[in-house]
């Protein structure tokens, strides 16, 4: 039996999905949290096997933070993301942060579980639309966005000023005009608007 805990803000969406997911016979959901504290709470007590988790989780920390606290556990889950977006940042992010699958809420039935099964063997899974963006992002040549301009992008996309990017990410302001000049040169525009317009549109970040 593959046990798992499922991590959502939303209680109806968690509704849905816990009793998706008890048709399935060698699938057990043994809880549910809300939070990144819930999550940490919930896998501490009940030591799923996979953890099933959306990234946004209200005003705190969300899906990517709560993600590696749990990899970061002496005996962790496997983590499997279950999300709407579909952003290159958010699919690097969770990577890197430990997630070992990562798949959208409009994944059918019969391919979730299938994921759960494989992610609670260590394998890999990926919805298609990921596995493409990844593709994509290894296979173009030309200079791609690193995850410290992806910040920067997101910062900029919320209005925030040099100073405050600088702030928030523990850099000078200096280090922030290099890396938008980076960024201005990697997206072909040279204004902050250009630039987190552009940045949407070919899905790096998701729309503040």
């Amino acid at each position: 039996m593959i046990r798992i805990a499922l991590i959502d803000d939303h209680p109806v969406v968690r509704a849905g999905i816990v009793a998706l997911l008890d048709t399935a016979a060698d699938i057990e959901v043994v809880g549910q949290g809300h939070d990144a504290d819930s999550a940490l709470e919930l896998v501490r007590r009940e030591a799923p096997d996979v953890v099933l988790m959306d990234l946004h989780l209200g005003a705190g920390p969300g899906g990517i933070e709560a993600t590696r606290a749990l990899r970061a556990l002496p005996n962790p889950p496997q983590v499997l993301v279950l999300t709407t977006y579909d952003t290159e940042s958010d699919i690097l992010k969770s990577l890197d942060a430990g997630a070992l699958g990562y798949l959208l809420k409009d994944t059918p039935p019969a391919q979730l579980f299938e994921a759960v099964r494989s992610v609670a063997r260590g394998e890999t899974v990926l919805a298609p639309v990921v596995a493409a963006t990844l593709v994509k992002r290894s296979s173009n040549p030309m200079p791609q966005i690193t995850a410290r301009e992806v910040d920067v992008l997101e910062l900029l996309a919320q209005g925030k000023s040099n100073k405050e990017i600088a702030k928030a990410l523990f850099v000078s302001e200096g280090t922030v005009k290099s890396h938008l000049a980076h960024i201005y040169t990697k997206l072909n525009t040279d204004t902050r608007a250009g630039a987190v317009a552009e940045a949407i549109a070919r899905r790096i970040i998701r729309r503040a």
